[in-house]
């Protein structure tokens, strides 16, 4: 089945058949528990057989070797179920815990829309305002005439690129799913500006934000959807208007008020313990290598000079329930009002029309089945085997979505990076046995 795009930058990897053995199957805990704050006791409830069918359908995964070991969340109502499955790393002992920690890419995206609309609502930004005033390095723009035409080879911007944009990713910069070498994609990767699987690597907001200024747009503003760079750039306004630094705006706003305490940017010293290796598989070799290790090896051991509000973030099953619950419920947090009722329906509002959808190409099949919002994706359509209502995945192996409809809220944690826009196995299996478990 194709469907959603990965949630991260093209890593130009085919999928093939795994030549790794199996990882051996590790400590497995299953619990369910009634947590406060979530929707309505009327739509509580999954069937301990579906529970039970997901686990074996994740664990058989974790048996053949597809991955070294996996996190699931369910919630529906006020319960929790939580499964852990397998190990930190393959042919490693460390188990898989409900507090494990995980790369979540970009499931940051929807975190940075929220974080975004919080400030619309301070008077710090508008939605319909141009980046001008906070980002002049993105002020007077030239748009290529064509996208794989010379970089001086341009027009004026018809108009200035809006903070809208940015959550909307329309701003006509983004990624291109060609292999071939055009010159604009070139001038990316040489000044640092790239979409790819890797964060970005500025020593600061205000570097890289320069670095992007340097170059034209490829499409002009609001005409193209085009996938990551809006939101990275999104990171660099919300720092500026907000006056300090993003994690610091994050963690004020959003982590503290939902109890996140272990999501950020990067990992103190003395957690890292709890971080799992993370891989990619080599289309060359056909196996499994390491794409980020762990520990003080990780490039989440210390932080980055230029945290990424595309895909920056890490966290863990629990704390990612916190904020889709806080999105499920309309804004709110256990009494508390994070974002009001109106920012919520205007993230979850497809904004794309027909026509850009038409000229976007992403994942084979996408906008058959989905819109695009603030910061997340819109389930329009579903099969058996895609998840339902609003969220986004994570490249390196991570998926989120809330549920208006049911009240389900699912949250999928592995450590092995998506090997193209075509949902893994796993990712499939994850949602359709989640919604098998609902009670007939």
């Amino acid at each position: 089945m194709q469907r959603r795009g990965n949630g991260a930058a093209p890593v130009g990897v085919d999928r093939r058949s795994m030549l790794v053995g199996a990882a051996a199957l590790g400590a497995t805990a299953l619990g369910c528990n009634r947590a406060a704050g979530g929707p309505s006791p009327a739509r509580e409830g999954f069937s301990q057989e579906g529970l039970a069918r997901m686990h074996s359908t994740l664990a058989a995964h974790v048996e053949r070797g597809d991955l070294p070991g996996v996190v699931t969340l369910l919630s529906r109502g006020n319960e929790v179920h939580v499964d852990t499955i397998g190990v930190h790393s393959f042919g490693g002992t460390v188990p898989m815990r409900r507090d494990t920690l995980f790369r979540i890419a970009s499931m940051t995206k929807p975190v940075s829309g929220a974080a975004a609309m919080m400030l619309v609502e301070d008077g710090k930004l508008k939605l319909d305002e141009p980046l001008d005033r906070l980002l002049p390095e993105l002020a007077n723009r030239k748009v290529l005439k064509r996208i794989d035409g010379p970089l001086d080879d341009t027009v004026p911007a018809h108009r200035p690129i809006l903070v809208s944009d940015l959550l909307t990713l329309r701003m006509g910069m983004g990624a291109i799913f060609t292999q071939d070498p055009y010159p604009i994609l070139q001038a990316m990767t040489e000044k640092g500006v790239a979409v790819g699987p890797l964060l970005p690597n500025a020593p600061s907001p205000d570097a890289w934000i320069r670095a992007l200024g340097a170059l034209p747009l490829m499409h002009q503003p609001g005409e193209v959807w085009m996938y990551d760079t809006g939101l990275t750039v999104l990171g660099v306004l919300l720092a500026r208007a907000a006056g300090k630094p993003l994690e610091d705006f994050y963690r004020e706003r959003i982590f503290e008020p939902l109890g996140m305490k272990d999501t950020g940017f990067s990992i103190p010293a003395d957690q890292l313990d709890r971080l799992p290796t993370s891989y990619w598989r080599n289309p060359e070799t056909q196996k499994f290598d390491v794409f980020d290790a762990p520990g003080k090896e990780s490039r989440f051991s210390r932080p980055p000079g230029f945290p990424s509000a595309a895909g920056g973030l890490i966290s863990t099953a629990d704390d990612y329930l916190a904020f889709a619950r806080m999105m499920l419920n309309k804004g709110e947090h256990q009494g508390r009002r994070l974002l009001s009722a109106r920012s919520v329906e205007l993230m979850t509002t497809d904004h794309i029309t027909p026509q850009q959808k038409a000229a976007s190409p992403f994942s084979p099949g996408f906008w058959d089945e989905h819109g695009w919002g603030y910061g997340l994706s819109i389930v329009q359509k579903h099969e058996p085997g895609d998840p339902r209502g609003f969220g986004w995945d994570g490249g390196y192996g991570t998926s989120s979505y809330w549920d208006p409809e049911t009240g389900v809220i699912g949250v999928l944690l592995t450590q092995r990076m998506m090997d193209s826009p075509t949902a893994p196995a796993a990712f499939v299996d994850f949602w359709r046995t989640a919604y098998e478990a609902l009670p007939a």
